[in-house]
């Protein structure tokens, strides 16, 4: 896979295709193949015509591990993927997010809207105003010497999933403790970019997508049906409304 650096980071990122650039941005304890490839993202999009690109976040998949909180934070991720984009030489594309992902999705499209054509917010409704719920549990969660010991249900979702994609659970935990990159909800009413908020009906993790929305000038709620924070990611009514939306979009 291949590498670039990002503020002396070796960053890991995947690109295939051709046509109009879409960058896909992975949710926490999550990576690109994860999130992305495994779920049928990459094929979906090339299909559609699209050249697809995403990135390992810093401390996630392939990327470099960094192991202090000062070094993690969704405005740094946010500047990791704007140089992605430099390094590949894509002036303006089309930018999904999944949950953390969706977090740098939003800083971008407040502080970056020339670069992005679009935006989706995919799994975070909200809940994007607040910092991560639980977010002590869940570092002391991924630590834990056994997910038996963990008592909250937050926690330990993270845990095993942190544990299923074989993470490295102390870059995590990091990362979990940085300083949150917390959005303001009037900054939101500057967006100017087409946006789609997507969430699962069963989603306890986001927060209300409509509630974000009112807050978004035109911005568009997906809801994929019965399905939770973890199962949304490659619903098939999530897949059909991103295709839909980016159709839509100037």
């Amino acid at each position: 896979m291949p590498t670039f650096s990002s503020d002396g980071l070796d960053l890991a990122y995947r690109d295939e295709g051709e046509g109009d650039p879409i960058l896909l941005i992975h949710g926490f304890a999550s990576n690109l193949d994860v999130n992305w490839v495994g779920p049928g993202w990459f094929d979906l999009l090339k299909a559609d015509g699209r050249r697809v690109i995403a990135i390992d976040n810093r401390g996630h998949g392939a990327s470099e591990k960094l192991y202090d909180p000062a070094f993690y934070g969704s405005d740094m991720m946010a500047e990791d993927a704007l140089r992605l984009l430099d390094h590949l030489e894509i002036a303006r594309a089309d930018v999904m997010g999944y949950s953390m992902g969706a977090r740098v999705t939003s800083l971008m499209a407040i502080r970056n809207r020339e670069r992005l054509r679009s935006a989706i917010i995919g799994g975070m409704g909200e809940g994007l105003l607040r910092g991560a719920p639980s977010a002590d549990e869940i570092a002391v969660g991924l630590l834990a010497d056994s997910v038996d010991d963990i008592v909250n249900p937050t926690a330990k979702m993270f845990r095993r999933f942190a544990e299923a994609t074989r993470a490295d659970r102390r870059a995590l935990a990091a990362c979990m403790r940085a300083q949150r990159s917390l959005v303001d909800p009037e900054k939101l009413g500057t967006i100017t970019t087409p946006v789609l908020i997507a969430v699962g009906t069963e989603d306890d993790v986001a927060g209300d997508p409509h509630a974000l929305a009112k807050l978004i000038p035109g911005a568009e709620v997906l809801e994929i049906p019965r399905r939770d924070h973890n199962r949304a990611v490659g619903d098939k009514v999530y897949k059909q409304g991103v295709v839909d939306f980016l159709s839509r979009r100037p």
